[in-house]
């Protein structure tokens, strides 16, 4: 077996089980606990699951990747909910933003719903949806249905982002580390938001306490890209000292 199958197949044990152990999966596989212990250290370097003694366990931001839209809502709720209210204040005045599909921004969108001065562009369909009935010009950008993630993706929809120029963009991610910077999991939810934040004159990142310290598969932005980080809570004095030397705005 290839060894990027082997990967795959213990990704999955791992999703199924939530926990595994080196000498299971040595077993399993028919190769030496030394090669489990290095395919486990490299998913652990994707930020997919922490190592143990004699084993692994999945990380919680992992097991919500690939889970529906509305099931990841109900994660850390309240958390975003104060995220969100701290981030209605960067709206105001704004005649432009975008807004990717993630659960976070999403309650920053529900708070804005009476705002007739703001044109809205997302590539998330239950933001269509929940502003169907809304105030605020809403553009879709139109793309391919991914129906767990609620979202628009593909050469459609980057090539519509890539017509619009906006004041601000919400964005959200995994992960923020201070040597790699923001981090995503999702290839084409993390290429969109890219392209969304070329095309954005502020960049607001919205992200709850869980993801400081936390690494992901892809690198979504350098901290110099970054005009505002809107979190729930206080975060370490090292972060408030190292956003500060990176002149990214944080509101907690």
């Amino acid at each position: 077996m290839a060894a990027k199958d082997r990967l795959e197949l213990i990704k999955q044990f791992v999703m199924n089980e939530k926990k595994v152990l080196v000498a299971n999966l040595s077993t399993q596989f028919e190769v030496t606990e030394e090669t489990i212990r290095r395919d486990l250290e490299k998913l652990e370097s994707e930020g997919f699951l922490t190592r143990t003694y004699g084993g692994a366990i999945l990380n919680s931001e992992s097991s919500l990747e690939g889970i529906h839209f509305y099931k990841r809502t109900t994660t850390n709720q309240e958390a975003k909910q104060a995220i969100a209210i701290k981030a209605v204040e960067l709206l105001k005045n704004k005649a432009t933003a975008a807004a990717d599909s993630s659960s976070t921004v999403m309650e920053v969108l529900k708070l804005v719903k009476g705002n007739s001065e703001l044109t809205l562009l997302t590539n998330s369909t239950e933001a269509l949806r929940e502003l169907s009935q809304s105030d605020m010009t809403v553009v879709s950008t139109g793309g391919i249905l991914n129906k767990s993630a609620l979202s628009l993706q593909g050469a459609i929809t980057k090539a519509t982002i890539k017509n619009y120029i906006f004041d601000v963009v919400l964005l959200s991610c995994k992960g923020l580390n201070r040597d790699k910077g923001a981090l995503d999991s999702n290839e084409a939810e993390a290429e969109l938001k890219r392209e969304m934040l070329k095309q954005s004159n502020e960049v607001v990142l919205l992200v709850d306490h869980t993801k400081f310290d936390k690494t992901a598969f892809l690198k979504l932005s350098d901290f110099e890209h970054i005009d505002y980080l809107v979190t729930d809570r206080k975060p370490s004095d090292d972060w408030i000292e190292f956003l500060k030397s990176k002149d990214v705005n944080l509101i907690y």
